[in-house]
């Protein structure tokens, strides 16, 4: 099957071959033949009821000293695509959510991955609100008497923008620190949404485990351990990346988690996990595939154009 790909992401030239998740996926898509287009959220162009977006013919090779080739840009019409892969970075702000919109109105004529109304409905820090089973105890609110509130019950919390990304924002406060009400003073100035107030996991210092799902099933995981004096574990943070398998607490909540993951069109999704305890569902742009593969000697991108193939067997 020879398919016409439109990739909606940040400009091909700002990332890094050795890590990125969606340059495999384009580099797989090469692979299998497919015609592949690139093109920026911002150059997405509605005329009437029809989208198109300026792009680029995009060509791959595994070479950090020349790892791109766009040909002559060109206008591109969307529905004519087979397939549109939404990669773009977050941040979840009024960008990302229009695009979302415009990318709906490709519903019965190309596949957008991920679903781009489940993508809206689907902000990492709400979404898993809905699985509350399996999450640390949790606040979302404004109010700072309920964040002290909260403090005084746990002690020692974790506060989270809620539409962040990348871990940027994320503070660890103590039952010590004095400096909770400066913090959210400053949360209020700068960032107008709730803020996420959690309960501190001491877990985490042995690491937040990212779990790839590919159409609701598991296909890897990799563990990321903070670094000295730091709360976070993201990597490009300092995190670092280790082998990982899957306990039998987390393989039950992707078995609950993943049916509803497929059910909605996001087929290429990370859940975070601290301990026993489930932190983030990533459906926006998630990431973790390369170092999966270098650990688990695995290609998960073959099998997430497996399982778009798969979809378009039924959709077209």
């Amino acid at each position: 099957m020879t398919l016409k790909v439109a990739i909606q992401m940040d400009h091909i030239s700002l990332i890094d071959i050795e890590v990125d998740s969606t340059f495999v996926i384009a580099m797989e898509a090469q692979k299998r033949g497919f015609d592949i287009f690139h093109y920026q959220p911002a150059n997405l162009i509605m005329k009437n009821t029809r989208l198109f977006a300026w792009g680029e013919p995009l060509k791959l090779k595994k070479d950090n000293a020349s790892y791109f080739q766009l040909g002559s840009s060109e206008l591109l019409d969307l529905s004519e695509m087979d397939v549109v892969l939404m990669r773009q970075d977050p941040p979840f702000d009024m960008s990302y959510i229009t695009a979302t919109h415009l990318l709906d109105h490709l519903a019965s004529k190309t596949l957008v991955v991920n679903n781009p109304t489940a993508v809206r409905n689907a902000p990492e820090k709400l979404f898993v609100t809905e699985f509350s089973a399996f999450t640390p105890p949790t606040l979302i609110t404004s109010n700072h008497d309920q964040v002290r509130l909260f403090r005084s019950q746990y002690k020692d919390i974790v506060l989270k923008p809620l539409f962040g990304n990348g871990g940027v924002g994320v503070v660890h406060i103590t039952a010590e620190d004095e400096n909770l009400n400066a913090i959210l003073e400053l949360f209020s100035q700068h960032i107008p949404e709730p803020v996420v107030v959690q309960k501190y996991l001491p877990a985490v210092r042995q690491g937040d485990k990212r779990i790839v799902l590919i159409d609701g099933k598991a296909a890897g995981a990799v563990n990321r351990i903070p670094p000295k004096g730091e709360a976070r574990s993201n990597l490009h943070v300092g995190g670092k990346a280790k082998k990982a398998t899957l306990t039998d607490r987390e393989q039950q909540i992707c078995e609950q988690l993943g049916p509803e993951l497929s059910q909605r069109g996001l087929i290429f999704a990370g859940i975070d996990m601290i301990g026993d305890y489930l932190t983030e569902i990533n459906v926006t742009s998630p990431t973790g595939l390369q170092e999966i593969n270098r650990f688990d000697n695995s290609c998960l991108e073959a099998d997430i154009w497996n399982a778009i193939e798969q979809r378009l067997e039924n959709f077209l």
